[in-house]
């Protein structure tokens, strides 16, 4: 059985989806795209700088825009049993399992990079990665701070980031490392996505998410919020509405999924960090990059 994954931010480089441009199906698809966003994203991608790209309404449509097409192009080869996307990445595997029409998948991340930005500047916050730490230990050292704190990335056995106000940040960073964490990281993250502190970004989502037509998918999705796999249309948008502010369940989701015998996971979209993910949870499971002959 094979598995499509999705990456997230943090993925992206200058240079990203170029190779694709010469398809003239990639092409129609990233000029579609910089009418729909109102600038030319793609030549901040193939040939930007790290700064322009950095910023999250260009990121996230950007990495969007490199996953979706890439998978686009695949055309036959792209047969999916299962997909997943970390965080980002669910919207980028929604649209890869038709679920989703490029166009509405598009201006859904358009619409929530936006309005995770809001968010961002509305309250200074950030995110921290913890390594070397049980879940269950993580959990319980944020649920006694007396600050915003929330785990928000099971990324794999032993890596979770924390995501919160700045002061939630610090004092879990030092309990953790009191606690026997190999090491707690500041990220350089604009913000606290996947905390309560995304509440407003994901109202202004809801309405946007509720008004686009979402049909059922070629295959089960299994999404973020619980890591269970999907295919009911209305179920699928429930989950994305709670996704903003809820924990991305990576290392539970790759489990799920190797349980309903996923036996080759394929990465679709810019860098290979998800494959390092998975290696985390599976040493055995076959990883490898989507590319176009």
């Amino acid at each position: 059985m094979k598995a499509y994954i999705f990456p997230g931010q943090g993925a992206q480089f200058v240079g990203m989806g170029k190779d694709l441009y010469e398809n003239p199906k990639a092409a129609e698809l990233f000029e579609k795209a910089n009418e729909i966003i109102g600038f030319r994203i793609s030549d901040i991608m193939f040939s930007g700088t790290d700064e322009e790209l950095k910023q999250t309404n260009v990121t996230q449509p950007a990495i969007f825009l490199h996953s979706v097409i890439l998978a686009k192009v695949l055309g036959a080869d792209f047969k999916p049993d299962m997909v997943a996307g970390h965080s980002l990445g669910e919207f980028s595997a929604l649209v890869a399992a038709n679920a989703l029409s490029f166009e509405d998948g598009f201006k859904l991340v358009i619409a929530r990079a936006n309005a995770m930005q809001k968010a961002c500047e509305a309250q200074p916050s950030t995110m921290a990665a913890i390594l070397g730490l049980a879940d269950d230990v993580v959990e319980k050292i944020c649920a006694e701070i007396d600050a915003v704190v929330v785990p928000a990335n099971y990324n794999c056995p032993g890596q979770l980031v924390i995501s919160g106000s700045i002061e939630g940040i610090d004092l879990a960073c030092a309990k953790l490392t009191e606690a026997g964490a190999k090491r707690a990281l500041k990220l350089n993250v604009g913000g606290a996505f996947h905390s309560p502190l995304m509440e407003p970004a994901k109202i202004e989502l809801q309405a946007a998410i509720e008004a686009t037509s979402i049909s059922t998918p070629v295959c089960p999705v299994y999404q973020n919020v619980d890591a269970k796999p999907y295919t009911d249309p209305s179920q699928i948008k429930e989950n994305l509405i709670k996704q903003l502010t809820g924990a991305v369940r990576w290392t539970q989701t790759v489990e799920n999924m190797l349980a309903d015998q996923a036996t080759e996971f394929v990465e679709v979209g810019p860098g290979n960090v998800l494959q390092g993910l998975v290696k985390k949870v599976s040493r055995e499971v076959q990883t490898s990059s989507a590319t176009i002959a």
